[in-house]
């Protein structure tokens, strides 16, 4: 299975919507089109900054669909998968299969605690609905409250050809570092999957990152990546310590606003996130658009 393309900055794409939280079609086009200009490798729908939890079936079909169209093969298109249930992971990986996309993405399931053996058995399920399509997982210990182990990966890794590699948000460059070394064996490929850590895991060998910052600074967010496989390592680092202000920044407001609002200041109009969530107040918005200045954004 060829999986030379999985590699670079991917965005969890933000799901624009209107004022009755509607798909926005007209603004999730511009937006990628934005973000294809800037210089991304792929872009991932459904990711947790893609508020994938707020969507029915229905509506991720018509996002998917919108998305794939606007793309037309310029850059892969990954499907992020993240239900409690295995069958509904099943069946959306099938809806992705159904459309084209290029890759699917599973999140471990939220809210419950599963044993090594329940997680093993949820992902291999999968895995297998879909056996002639890449598969990553995606390693979210800070929003499931657990993270998949080493070990898991490894088994999956060397027991399941069309599992090809991962999304690292633990943030721990040790477990980012052991997902590589115990897996290269099999052409493992691992994204980092903190936008304050591109550099760092390039250069223990990950193939790139799945970066939220890359939807309203995508220019920045790639030129770390270029400069690093170009080999200015200096410029890359440089790059680096300029978005991590920007990304820090978004940890004052809740889960997921900040990126819309970043998105929002820079006149992207993606519309506001999906209640309960609301835009941040204006003290947060304030340090968003500090941020922005001080980058020379604003």
């Amino acid at each position: 299975m060829d999986t030379d393309f999985i590699k670079g900055i991917i965005p969890p794409i933000v799901t624009p919507v209107d004022a009755d939280e509607k798909i926005d079609e007209k603004t999730l086009r511009k937006h990628i089109d934005y973000m294809i200009d800037g210089g991304i490798s792929g872009i991932l729908a459904f990711g947790s900054n893609g508020e994938f939890y707020m969507l029915d079936e229905a509506e991720m079909e018509k996002v998917l669909r919108i998305i794939l169209d606007q793309v037309k093969g310029r850059i892969p298109v990954y499907m992020g998968v993240g239900a409690i249930r295995t069958s509904t992971c099943i069946r959306l990986v099938k809806m992705g299969a159904r459309h084209g996309v290029d890759g699917v993405s599973i999140l471990q399931p939220m809210f419950l605690k599963p044993s090594e053996d329940e997680l093993r058995t949820h992902f291999r399920s999968i895995a297998n609905a879909v056996s002639e399509l890449p598969v990553l997982l995606y390693n979210n210990p800070g929003r499931t409250g657990y993270g998949i182990s080493q070990e898991t990966v490894e088994d999956l890794a060397h027991s399941l050809p069309n599992l090809v590699g991962m999304k690292d948000s633990s943030g721990d460059m040790t477990q980012t570092m052991e997902f590589i070394r115990r897996n290269a064996d099999v052409g493992f490929r691992v994204m980092c999957g903190k936008d304050t850590l591109i550099y760092a895991g390039l250069s223990v060998g990950a193939v790139g990152a799945v970066c939220t910052t890359a939807n309203f600074v995508p220019k920045l967010v790639c030129s770390i990546y270029d400069k690093y496989v170009s080999g200015d390592l200096p410029g890359s680092l440089e790059a680096q310590y300029k978005l991590n202000p920007i990304r820090l920044q978004m940890d004052k407001s809740s889960f997921p606003v900040a990126t819309k609002d970043y998105a929002n200041l820079l006149g992207l109009g993606v519309g506001n996130p999906i209640l309960p969530n609301k835009p941040s107040t204006e003290k947060q918005l304030s340090g968003l658009r500090d941020q922005l200045g001080k980058a020379e954004y604003l």
